[in-house]
């Protein structure tokens, strides 16, 4: 399943490349980009698991970005 989420607060390129590289390493996640310009995060993940993918995504994000939300 692929699905795109708006970003809040995302501060710069660097925080995204840092959140983005971070994403990809979660077990379960086929593929994540991050872009910082259009402040949108495209995750692919196993269409039985991606709930639960996603919701390390969010825990990882509020750990990495404290600041940076995803709306879902």
């Amino acid at each position: 399943m692929r699905k795109t989420f708006k970003l809040d607060e995302i501060d710069c390129a660097n925080c995204a490349q840092k959140l983005q590289d971070a994403i990809c390493k979660l077990d379960g996640v086929e593929k994540a980009t991050v872009n910082f310009l259009t402040q949108k995060l495209t995750l692919i993940a196993a269409d039985d698991r991606f709930d639960e993918v996603l919701d390390r995504v969010v825990e990882l994000t509020a750990d990495i970005e404290p600041d940076c939300e995803i709306l879902r």
